[in-house]
């Protein structure tokens, strides 16, 4: 996997510089989950992003009385985990593997790596990720007055 061309091909880094996407790509960790596997659950401590490379991951959320309850099948380039790196807390869905995928994770202190030499490119992910946060929940609000 060549992890420069995926993130510089992500919406959610886009208007980076060249040297800001090296940079990234140097932190970032190629990670491989086959079909069913889970890649973090309800509950666990948030510490990383992860982008989507190749394949599916279906994000779902625990029903109460048991079973789960699916939220949303994100495809490359989509990206999730953000919320435990914004707010530092515990995870609020479980994500597994749809079919095989890879991924590139950037956990918390990578960014953190990347803010302390790039702050404007920092500045840039962050107003990435709250344009997709709000997109997200027009999308939520949209699909609940639907069923009203």
């Amino acid at each position: 996997m060549e992890k420069l061309s995926v993130i510089a091909s992500s919406p959610l880094f886009e208007m980076l510089s060249t040297a800001e996407l090296h940079r990234l790509a140097e932190l970032a960790r190629a990670r491989n989950f086959a079909a069913g596997e889970v890649i973090f659950e309800e509950g666990d401590l948030g510490d990383s992003l992860f982008v989507v490379v190749h394949g599916q991951v279906e994000v779902a959320r625990r029903q109460p009385g048991g079973g789960m309850h699916s939220l949303a099948v994100l495809s490359p380039p989509e990206f999730f985990g953000e919320m435990g790196l914004i707010d530092k807390d515990f995870r609020s869905a479980t994500v597994h593997a749809k079919t095989d995928v890879d991924l590139l994770q950037l956990s918390a202190q990578d960014l953190r790596d990347f803010r302390s030499t790039h702050g404007d490119g920092f500045t840039f992910i962050v107003v990435n990720i709250a344009r997709s946060l709000s997109a997200r929940l027009r999308e939520a609000n949209v699909r609940l007055a639907s069923k009203a």
